[in-house]
């Protein structure tokens, strides 16, 4: 490595083991402290969501990037109240030239475990995301990195492809930009949650002390951060894990857990918002739910027996036709999540309708008569079998519902019969990437709240859904608008981006929701971690 320090010998100073006492939470009301003052007491979080992997390289969920907000450090990240970037454990980030992008650690930064965290870390925190390449990984957001380079321990030189880049410093504040120790991770190879917590390869606002894989995460806030955020307002934290979310539902009700966040029915948050024992909190929302269709595995998709592209798209245009997001969005979510015909969500600059004008009756509504007429000019007999996959542990309870209401409509008028099946998620997550999915169901949490998180995961002919979606056009004018400064001409040319592929139906946006954590009475904090940086941060949370 190009680094001073990279033959330096570090002294890793290992945690103890697991034992099912330490494993065991404490209550809600454990250890509380009236004022909520820095770092005392304990919080309990409980969520349906699920943990994919600790390490960087090799997972790209909101249950993972959850855990590693709270855990790892970043050269970027998000000040409370803000969607934009800051020097997180950087001193200074900045241009040094159209293709250059030279960042200074601040001096003295240490993992958890006692290691110096140097720019060696940092070289090779990136180098090995882009060696692994892990498929359920966030690699494809390094698409413009050419090379790193740590010329001194404090000093990261970031050489980019195409210069001007208006994204680079946002992506060194998502999935992909958690800094890890190299002497605890592999260089070539995904590193396991036991080997990363035994080695304490933290230097976030908290360590984890105590780790089973979704079922229980503790969480100690971490006296040696020196990074964008501050110190924790909590000294423990405790995250359970659900698989029922109306078990979530009654503990943060009856007060066995503090904090409930993502996700519970609308039905329950609904209910919930009556009761004097809780606040229900509502934020920002980029979420979005989406339909991936699978090119080479879908009906009539590339490697079928009947490979047809022109029936392909066909079939995607007449579910497109029969989409009833009005439906999922009243009679599933009661409005907490509301129909998208963008693939960028409403109020991001770029976002259009261009779905909305292409499918369905042009105001929303479906038209099971075009529908009917695109599948006849192709030829295709109904009705057509499909299979559809959703992962309801994964997106909630109501995923089972909103899944019905789309098979509903769907079979309403004898153009598809369609076979819904269900996964658990860490199977499902796996399977998808490997062609078994003709047409899934996914969600989407942004990375970072910018136009370019909506298409660049998305569209690029490498990209993280690996579903073989490849249009050089669309490719193209996604790295133009990566590096056009000026903000009419980037508009522009994101709108066209969402028309070409709405055209081509890689995807099928149908649902942008807001985000909604149900706390206790007296936990204080909550607004501050559903700002506009769409991360949830247990550090600002605290007991009144």
């Amino acid at each position: 490595m190009a680094s001073a320090s990279t033959n330096r010998r570090r002294a890793l100073a290992f945690a103890a083991g697991f034992s099912a006492t330490a494993l065991a939470l404490t209550g809600c009301t454990a250890g509380g402290s009236d004022d909520g003052g820095d770092a005392a007491g304990t919080l309990t979080i409980g969520t349906t969501e699920q943990i994919t992997a600790l390490d960087p390289a090799g997972s790209y969920d909101n249950g993972s990037f959850a855990v590693m907000n709270q855990v790892y450090p970043f050269l970027m990240n998000t000040p409370y109240g803000s969607p934009d970037v800051e020097p997180d454990i950087a001193e200074s980030a900045e241009f040094t030239s159209d293709t250059e992008y030279t960042v200074t650690l601040k001096d003295g930064l240490t993992f958890a475990n006692g290691n110096e965290l140097t720019s060696s870390d940092v070289k090779f925190s990136f180098d090995r995301q882009l060696a692994i390449a892990d498929p359920n990984g966030p690699s494809s957001l390094l698409y413009n990195l050419d090379s790193v380079e740590a010329p001194d321990d404090l000093t990261v030189v970031f050489t980019l492809k195409s210069p001007n880049d208006q994204i680079f410093p946002q992506i060194l504040s998502s999935p992909v930009g958690p800094i890890v120790d190299e002497d605890v991770f592999s260089a070539d190879a995904l590193t396991s949650d036991d080997e990363i917590v035994e080695g304490e390869a933290f230097a976030g606002q908290y360590t984890i002390s105590n780790y089973n894989f979704n079922e229980l995460v503790s969480y100690t806030a971490n006296p040696d951060y020196q990074g964008l955020l501050g110190e924790a307002k909590t000294e423990t934290v405790n995250v359970r894990y659900y698989t029922d979310a109306s078990n979530l539902k009654l503990d943060v009700q009856e007060g066995n857990i503090d904090v409930a966040h993502r996700t519970l029915s609308a039905t329950d948050i609904e209910d919930l918002r009556g009761n004097d024992n809780v606040k229900v909190v509502d934020g920002p929302g980029g979420e979005i739910r989406y339909m991936v269709f699978n090119f080479n595995t879908m009906p009539f998709g590339a490697t079928t027996p009947e490979a047809d592209e022109a029936k392909a798209l066909a079939v995607r245009q007449a579910i497109a036709h029969l989409i009833d997001r009005d439906a999922i969005s009243e009679d599933v979510y009661k409005g907490t999540f509301t129909p998208l015909y963008s693939y960028v969500p409403e109020g991001l600059t770029g976002a259009n309708e261009s779905l909305k004008e292409l499918y369905g009756d042009g105001n929303g509504a479906p038209d099971a008569e075009k529908a009917a007429a695109v599948l006849e000019e192709a030829g295709i007999e109904t009705p057509l079998d499909i299979s559809i996959q959703y992962v309801a542990e994964r997106y909630g309870p109501s995923s089972s519902d909103e899944y019905a209401v789309i098979k509903d409509s769907l079979e309403a008028d004898g153009l598809f019969s369609v076979n819904l099946q269900s996964t658990e998620w860490v199977q499902y997550s796996d399977d998808r990437v490997a062609d078994l999915y003709p047409v899934y169901q996914l969600g989407w949490f942004p990375d970072y709240s910018d136009a370019d998180n909506y298409l660049t995961p998305f569209f690029l002919t490498e990209n993280f859904l690996a579903n073989h979606y490849d249009n050089p056009e669309v490719n193209d004018l996604i790295l133009q608008q990566a590096v056009t400064a000026d903000p009419a001409e980037r508009e522009a040319l994101i709108g066209e981006i969402q028309e070409k592929v709405a055209a081509d139906l890689s995807t099928l946006p149908y649902m942008q929701g807001a985000q909604i954590a149900v706390v206790g009475a007296d936990v204080e904090g909550a607004e501050d971690t559903l700002d506009a940086s769409f991360k949830f941060r247990y550090a600002a949370l605290s007991k009144g």
